[in-house]
């Protein structure tokens, strides 16, 4: 450990893996305040805006443990390259995408960039610092990540007013650049030959399983829950993951290794963590569009007013870790995941005349019971495993957070545009564009602005009235989930906090943590 503390290129190997952090950091958040003016530039529906969202988390998930074996196994650096090198690729795909197939498929691409990029960030900081200096280390990987939840939108806004939309992804290629070539410089190869070996069917189970199920959530409200081609999908998705789980299970040395979640600790802190990624990758989805068609907000505007959430959940998740050595682990998790129903619960009351005052107090109080509850929960699962567990948790841990986040996306996406499409009216307008103005808010609005008056008037009245509806609908599940989620909390988890296993637990919680939202 002496020869790598004495390495004098460690901190700017550091800035490499910042870099690197801090594009992936912001590019989560950039997307959301962009969807809704990509949506009226390409005429895309909410399904189809969530499979903007979704191609990259669902890709994410399904090669998150496979990119963090192939790092293992042939070279940490050599990932890590290749990683940002496919999410430079498909940034500059998505930037000169002319439909929305061709984001989705940019999407999918960075997907695939980022699944190796943040394991692999991560892995490498044992070789670069011994355990005093890794502390440090991840703290500042932790602010970059933290940096670029505020930053995205911010960024995204103001590109947006001055630029097309593909500027937002146009804004990754420097970054991907320079982290590339920090990595090139910068950064020791390390290897662990004796890693499992990445599972090809596996990880086919994996990605078409997740790939069918998230298909199947998407366009049932479009097709009808007993549409045979979604009943076929529910089918080949509980048929492809079953069988997913029973070669993991038989297998010597597992990807996917199933037996974490005989520790109870484990298991219901990392249910808990996945819970609070379904409501929150939920309620990302359907503010944005609020804020932009309903209050009449541009893009920057909208990233601005997504502040108070980062900055609650910023607050919380510093403040998190003494508030937890007081009181517990369980205490700490359950009362986060009850302040995050209750600004659920809060937001739900929200109309199209409450203006964003009422927004910004609901934002912070999301923000707050999220940082409370998800950084103990990530902490205290990691925690209740053996030390020589750690890495196969963490990379189910992370998995299964990606997966809650998908499924949010695509079940309450769904859920506000079924509600939307059936709460419009479309009186008066033939039938293409009233089946044109059901896609979406932003399409009902563009409908509405080729109207003649008194009709556009009516049409985006009754857009908004449909938005707002639907919002509040799916801010209740949500807080109903929460709710849900603290009484499991309470009862379940462990009633002594577990003991830490080393500084970086914590260090790399947040930064899953903070990439993630």
């Amino acid at each position: 450990m002496v020869a790598v503390t004495a390495n004098p290129r460690r901190w700017w190997a550091l800035g490499a893996l910042v870099a690197s952090m801090l594009t992936l950091g912001f590019d989560m958040t950039i997307l959301n305040v962009a969807l809704p003016t990509m949506a009226g530039d390409l005429g895309a529906g909410t399904g189809q805006q969530q499979w903007m969202a979704d191609a990259y988390v669902v890709v994410f998930a399904a090669l998150m443990l496979p990119a963090g074996l192939l790092g293992d196994r042939f070279g940490r650096r050599r990932m890590l390259i290749t990683g940002l090198a496919l999410f430079l690729a498909g940034s500059l795909m998505g930037a000169l995408a002319s439909d929305v197939n061709w984001v989705i498929a940019a999407r999918a691409f960075m997907g695939i960039g980022g699944a190796l990029v943040t394991p692999l960030a991560l892995s490498v900081l044992p070789s670069l610092f011994d355990p005093d200096e890794r502390a440090k280390a991840i703290g500042i990987i932790s602010a970059a990540s933290a940096l670029g939840m505020p930053l995205g939108p911010i960024i995204g806004g103001w590109l947006l007013n001055h630029f097309w939309w593909g500027s937002v992804f146009l804004v990754n290629v420097p970054m991907a650049a320079i982290g590339i070539a920090a990595c090139v410089f910068l950064l020791p190869e390390t290897s662990d030959p004796a890693s499992p070996r990445v599972d090809p069917l596996s990880t086919a189970l994996t990605a078409t399983g997740l790939g069918a199920l998230i298909y199947a959530i998407i366009e049932a409200p479009g097709r009808g829950w007993s549409d045979g081609v979604v009943l076929a999908m529910f089918a080949a998705a509980a048929v492809l993951l079953t069988a997913l789980v029973l070669r993991e299970r038989r297998a010597v040395r597992p990807m996917l290794d199933m037996t974490l979640l005989a520790h109870r600790g484990f298991l219901f802190n990392t249910l808990a963590a996945t819970l609070v990624m379904f409501v929150l990758s939920g309620l990302m989805f359907v503010l944005p569009p609020y804020l932009q068609a309903v209050l009449g907000h541009d893009a920057l505007g909208t990233g601005v007013r997504l502040l108070p959430m980062m900055g609650g959940l910023m607050i919380a998740a510093r403040g998190a870790q003494p508030v937890v050595a007081k009181f517990g682990a369980r205490a700490v998790v359950s009362a986060g995941l009850v302040v995050l129903a209750f600004a659920a619960l809060l937001g739900s009351r929200t109309t199209a005349e409450s203006g964003y005052g009422f927004v910004a107090l609901w934002l912070s109080i999301t923000g707050v019971g999220f940082g409370f509850c998800v950084v103990p929960a990530m902490d205290g699962a990691l925690g209740a495993l053996p030390r020589d567990r750690a890495g196969s948790g963490s990379g189910l841990l992370m998995t299964l957070r990606q997966v809650g986040a998908a499924i949010g996306i695509a079940l309450l996406g769904s859920l506000l545009a079924g509600i939307f499409r059936d709460r419009l009216d479309v009186t008066g307008l033939p039938p293409q564009a009233a089946h044109t103005a059901g896609e979406s808010v932003i399409a009902a609005h563009l409908i509405a602005a080729k109207a003649g008056p008194d009709s556009a008037a009516r049409l985006a009245a009754s857009a908004n009235d449909a938005y707002v509806h639907g919002m509040g609908v799916v801010l209740l599940v949500c807080g109903i989930a929460a709710l849900v989620a603290a009484l499991l909390a309470a009862v379940l988890l462990p009633k002594a906090a577990a003991p830490a296993q080393e500084a970086e637990s914590t260090g790399a919680a947040m930064v899953v943590t903070v990439e993630d939202a």
